[in-house]
């Protein structure tokens, strides 16, 4: 990795707040260029490890960082609540971003396993809708990549993708992995047929969770520091440090959300601030210590039919 510029560097001269530190950082970042923090997601299955919690605000942070630099919806199957609007209100620059992220939920293993299989028809579904819009065009914001179309799908979700087969008593130990293997493939192929980036993540580590880490093309690994989260892959290190002279980086969620609101401005999404007016589901407080109202405007059911059992 080569050297990091001089420019992203904050020099401390004496005690500061988490908030200022934040704040210099964010101004003297490029927020369209800069991979200190996040890594890009490649098309193929990404296994996202986080060590001693569910990694919801990490996941989230990866989500909406790879659907600034690129056009089209996000399709999220979710288990366990990780697609909690909590978070991603609080750091998502725009509600137009989130928007772009159609969500699935399946309580069982049978229902998620549904959900995933379902997933053609969901994208069939959004492209019709799109493209029939009167306002729909073809050109790319600047800075966004070019090779991602607004109406195809730009990333596939899954996190906690052994939760429900492992969990769910109707099915035997043979069934469980049997259903989980299918799944696993339709998500291989999803990232082949759409060649886009799948990320899941698995609720633990042992055997019964062996086949994700085998069908993962590409494996990230997350730790807590008194830092902020280390996220280290086979190409990538977040180099979040002391790095000598009195200078260091700071990630706290709160600088991601300064980052993603200079990375939309830079790729063409106009930041809003809404969460606060809209009718809330809940608090939260940030880095700083303040309460913030959070909202569910921001993600579609995409999948949600009447009968479905909870898709």
């Amino acid at each position: 990795m080569p050297p990091h510029s001089t420019s992203n560097r904050l020099a401390v001269d004496q005690p500061t707040r988490d908030a200022d530190r934040n704040q210099a950082f964010a101004d003297q970042a490029d927020p369209a260029t800069d991979e200190l923090l996040l890594p890009q997601l490649d098309d193929g299955i990404t296994l996202l490890d986080v060590e001693g919690s569910r990694g919801v605000p990490i996941l989230q942070s990866l989500v909406l960082d790879h659907l600034l630099l690129h056009d089209g919806p996000a399709f999220w199957v979710d288990a366990n609540g990780h697609a909690t609007t909590t978070t991603l209100a609080q750091i998502a620059p725009s509600q137009r971003l989130l928007n772009r992220i159609h969500v699935a939920r399946g309580f069982t293993a049978y229902q998620h396993y549904s959900a995933v299989c379902d997933l053609p028809t969901a994208v069939n579904k959004t492209i019709q809708a799109s493209t029939a819009s009167p306002g729909a065009k073809s050109r790319h914001p600047p800075n966004r990549s070019k090779d991602t179309s607004p109406h195809t799908p730009a990333l596939v979700v899954v996190p906690a993708v052994d939760s429900q087969y492992r969990t769910d008593n109707t099915l035997g130990e043979t069934d469980a992995e049997t259903l989980q293997a299918r799944t696993l493939a339709r998500l291989s192929s999803y990232a082949d047929g759409y060649d886009i980036p799948v990320l899941v993540t698995r609720n633990e580590r042992n055997e019964f969770t062996e086949p994700v880490a085998t069908a993962a093309d590409y494996h990230l690994e997350c730790e807590q520091t008194r830092m902020g989260p280390r996220i280290v892959g086979e190409d990538f290190e977040t180099l979040v440090y002391p790095v000598g002279d009195g200078a260091y980086y700071q990630t706290t969620f709160a600088y991601w959300r300064q980052l993603f609101a200079a990375r939309a401005t830079q790729v063409g999404v106009e930041p809003t601030t809404t969460a606060s007016t809209a009718k809330g589901v809940g608090t939260g407080v940030t880095a700083t210590g303040e309460t913030v109202v959070a909202t569910a405007d921001p993600l579609l059911d995409a999948w949600t039919a009447t009968g479905g059992g909870g898709r």
